[in-house]
């Protein structure tokens, strides 16, 4: 099942905020599938097409400190997405940011925010029916207990997995994360929980493991956290990506069978990739379907339902790493 609602908006420029992140990775990939002539006279029978779900006040704070919480229902949320977007430099001027543009308040984001978290909610929950739904959203892994950080407000994986949990609907899941950026908001998060596991395989330096590994009052940086399973990949060792990959889903493997896998699917580690901070890890399309083919053959031997969701994509070509897949696993299902 595809989860794509049409009606959510992916771009940012609405907010004057000019980070590459582009429609088209949503709709351009949407509609290769549709089109698609094995797929496309089938598209009721894979397509959901609302993001129905809500999320709560209450559900946040399953992620979060109840003191970021309150800053975020406050008067203090568009400082809050100031940082979390960094659209500020530490000189003060902006960054990737012009107000004169925007068309809508700042503080408007964080209602398009949650619906995306809930959309995250609504794949797991479809997973947990059908065995497999990607959605078109979601992905939000670096938000910590105390801010956000990354373009991440709030982590709707955490979130989303701590509901399902207190409705018993699942005991333990699996996060497995191949963004090009560490997930260290969910391994933070997750941290001492034997309920949850993470793999996260990732760009061995650059942001967010550029950061201190201590704040200037010695306190510990949450990003440092490890997941259960981590895989830095350095510049040039993209040729063993696969292979590490592999032996790090067979290390992921050996804990306790999930009831749920959540699959953070960047597609931020392709070559054509527009956001300067992705530049240390460039595979081929090739390689990003082997990568997600690997992935799902792994949850789908093991009979794990799989909710995937979108992550870091950005720039023009972000949408022919998803629409590749999705054309793919899409026949398979069908």
């Amino acid at each position: 099942m595809i989860l794509y609602d049409p009606a959510q908006s992916h771009e940012l420029v609405d907010f004057g905020i000019e980070i590459p992140v582009m429609e088209s990775r949503a709709s351009e990939a949407f509609r290769r599938l549709s089109c698609d002539p094995r797929l496309g006279p089938r598209v009721g029978v894979w397509h959901v097409d609302r993001v129905v779900e809500r999320l709560t006040r209450g559900d946040l704070l399953g992620a979060h400190s109840a003191a970021y919480v309150d800053r975020l229902f406050s008067d203090k949320l568009e400082s809050e997405i100031i940082q979390t977007y960094e659209l500020v430099d530490a000189h003060g001027r902006f960054h990737r940011y012009n107000p004169a543009n925007a068309k809508l308040p700042l503080t408007d984001l964080f209602d398009r925010v949650l619906v995306r978290a809930a959309g995250t909610l609504q794949c797991c929950r479809i997973a947990l029916r059908s065995g497999f739904c990607f959605y078109f959203g979601g992905g939000m892994h670096h938000a910590q207990k105390e801010r956000g950080g990354g373009f991440c407000l709030v982590n709707d994986l955490v979130i989303a997995l701590r509901r399902l949990q207190s409705e018993n609907r699942i005991a333990s899941a699996w996060v497995i994360d191949v963004d090009a950026h560490k997930g260290d908001g969910t391994a933070a998060l997750t941290a001492g929980d034997n309920t949850i596991a993470t793999l996260s395989i990732h760009m061995a330096a650059g942001w967010p493991l550029d950061q201190p590994e201590r704040d200037a009052a010695g306190r510990p940086n949450p990003s440092f956290v490890p997941s259960t399973v981590d895989i830095p990949i350095a510049p040039g060792e993209e040729p063993f990506y696969i292979e590490r990959l592999r032996d790090g889903l067979e290390r992921l493997g050996r804990a306790l069978q999930p009831d749920l896998a959540l699959v953070v699917c960047g597609a931020d580690p392709y070559e054509l990739d527009e956001l300067p901070s992705t530049a240390g890890l460039k595979l081929s399309l090739g390689q990003l379907l082997e990568r997600d083919q690997r992935v799902y053959a792994f949850l789908k031997q093991r009979a794990i339902p799989g909710a995937w969701v979108m992550a870091g994509g950005y720039g023009r070509n972000s949408w022919r790493v998803y629409a590749q897949f999705l054309e793919w696993v899409l026949a398979d299902r069908l």
